[in-house]
């Protein structure tokens, strides 16, 4: 199978935001954001011409075709997806960093260079968009778009240049959509599982339980505003000591105290799940993999020791090693110590035996959610 091709499980599971201000677009059904310049997303045809997306054919309907984009502080990515028996199909997908977040912290608003390397990568995903027929999207953007000043001129360029409407959703969308993406990989003998995505600006945590077989209730989630690219920009992410280390730990532990106050009782059988660059590095480290393998890691379990073992390796690391080693990279080497301080402070707040890796989230739960809203398939999602 190739590696643009996956199958996930049915049993995890437009607002225009920007146009009215409002950067808490949160609406579960996610209309099409890609627009043609009459309004209409329009798909080309063998013949040269075209027809409106979901036209019928001359023989039979094409099967439905949903797209899942997420463009964050960090990273454009994108998902295209058909329904299956199994959950879904992957059908293409891409992925960049862009850094749109890229001082942010510091100015309040993207840069135009950062404007410029998001317009690129969203123009490769509209093009595969089309390409692969559409016929259903949901494209959000987050936390470098909810700080930024200027972000509703960055999603008016956007549209006008690329005919896409970026919805900005609120943190607690964003934390609710990567719990539903990772939620097929809490174990089944679980009692349940604190999972969390480390982000470039922001970083959610959520505490889901188990109410019965196949069923999941949220009973509370946090979204801290910092995230990998936010952390490294305030201590530094190219040179780290254990001293500025350890500040990077304790600025997120003070964070996140409230929420662990109120939800780190009682972890029996609880076990932690996280999604991010972060995570999935670290489970690329451990590996010893050469380059980076999303087939080797997504799923796999890391001990509690493991993690530590991995994270002392990373730190014991220069910033020359970790650009060099394949599951890093130079456009990471300055952001990994960030994620790892975040995951230590997650790691102290809920103290449990295990960590499952997931390559997987944001996307993910887009997909299941417009996929079991519309009928395509039988997604078990967590409850509010």
């Amino acid at each position: 199978m190739k590696d643009d091709v996956r199958r996930h499980g049915e049993n995890g599971s437009r607002a225009a935001a920007h146009r009215s201000g409002d950067a808490h677009g949160n609406g579960a059904n996610g209309a099409s954001g890609l627009n043609g310049a009459n309004g209409a997303f329009r798909l080309p045809c063998a013949d040269g011409a075209t027809r409106a997306a979901g036209a019928e054919s001359s023989r039979r309907p094409p099967p439905a075709t949903y797209a899942a984009l997420d463009l964050g502080t960090n990273n454009c990515r994108l998902l295209i997806a058909r329904p299956s028996r199994a959950g879904f199909r992957v059908v293409d997908s891409f992925s960049r960093i862009i850094r749109l977040g890229e001082g942010v912290s510091v100015s309040g608003r993207i840069s135009e260079a950062a404007m410029a390397r998001g317009l690129d990568a969203l123009r490769v995903c509209r093009d595969k968009m089309r390409a692969r027929g559409t016929t259903r999207s949901r494209l959000i953007a987050t936390e470098a778009c909810r700080a930024a000043t200027n972000s509703r001129e960055f999603c008016d360029r956007v549209a006008d240049q690329l005919g896409i409407e970026l919805e900005i959703i609120d943190r607690g969308t964003e934390a609710m959509l990567a719990a539903t993406g990772c939620t097929p990989l809490i174990c089944d003998e679980a009692a349940g599982a604190i999972v969390f995505d480390i982000g470039g600006g922001s970083s959610e945590v959520v505490r889901i339980d188990r109410e019965r077989a196949g069923a999941f209730a949220v009973r509370g989630w946090a979204s801290l505003p910092l995230g990998v690219v936010t952390l490294a920009e305030r201590h530094g992410g190219m040179h780290v000591t254990e001293r500025s280390y350890a500040a990077m730990v304790e600025d997120v532990s003070e964070h996140l105290a409230e929420f662990a106050d109120n939800h780190g009782d009682d972890l029996s059988g609880v076990h932690l799940l996280g999604t991010s660059g972060t995570v999935t590095t670290i489970a690329g480290i451990h590996l010893d993999l050469a380059r980076y393998d999303r087939r080797r890691v997504d799923g796999i379990w890391m001990s509690d020791a493991e993690v530590t073992r991995t994270v002392t390796r990373l730190l014991a690391m220069g910033y020359e090693e970790r650009a060099g080693n394949g599951c890093i990279g130079s456009e990471r080497a300055d952001l990994v110590l960030a994620g790892c301080a975040i995951l230590d402070a997650i790691r102290n707040a809920f103290p449990c035996p295990r960590l499952r890796i997931a390559d997987r989230g944001l996307r993910e739960g887009m997909l299941l959610r417009m996929m079991r809203d519309d009928g395509a398939i039988r997604a078990a999602v967590p409850s509010a």
